[in-house]
């Protein structure tokens, strides 16, 4: 392994520590991953609803005359989110590349995840016999390699051919 790929790996997992460490704190989880839960819970509403969907939502759940869900953490999109900053900070990339990634990389991880969120109640709905595989491993691994796939195509753009200014 070169020395540059070393340190980026160690920068990788250091800030992934860092900031699964961080969203796990009681106070954090309360004040800024909840609300976000439930933000993403009344657009999915308002989204289902344009399908057809007599849904409600009431903090993180969302429920139908047919079914219900409560959109735990783990289904807010907030651990591949992680994953693509902890990834996009470690890369020598100059800072305002990094964060034109990281703005473009979670809006397209958010979308997705919203239209997860509403396949999967739509599937509990309509399929609930195959509500579960899709849950528990379709979608996730889907937003797990859609984080990745996004930091591979950035980090080839923002490598830039040497150009990349080392992080510090």
């Amino acid at each position: 392994m070169q020395p540059a790929q070393k340190k980026f790996l160690i920068r990788f997992v250091v800030a992934l520590g860092a900031f699964y460490l961080l969203v796990a704190i009681q106070p954090v989880n309360d004040r800024v991953v909840v609300p976000f839960t439930e933000l993403l819970v009344r657009v999915s509403t308002v989204l289902l609803a344009a399908l057809g969907e007599r849904t409600q939502s009431f903090g993180t759940i969302i429920q139908s005359p047919a079914f219900a869900v409560d959109v735990k953490n783990g289904c807010n999109g907030i651990e591949a989110a992680l994953l693509l900053v902890a990834a996009m900070l470690a890369f020598p990339a100059p800072a305002k590349q990094r964060m034109l990634g990281i703005v473009a990389g979670l809006a397209l991880i958010q979308g997705v995840n919203l239209f997860r969120i509403v396949s999967l109640f739509w599937l509990g709905v309509h399929h609930r016999d195959v509500f579960e595989l899709f849950h528990a491993a379709v979608w996730q691994t889907a937003l797990i390699l859609l984080a990745v796939g996004i930091f591979l195509a950035w980090s080839r753009r923002a490598g830039g051919g040497g150009r990349a200014e080392a992080s510090g």
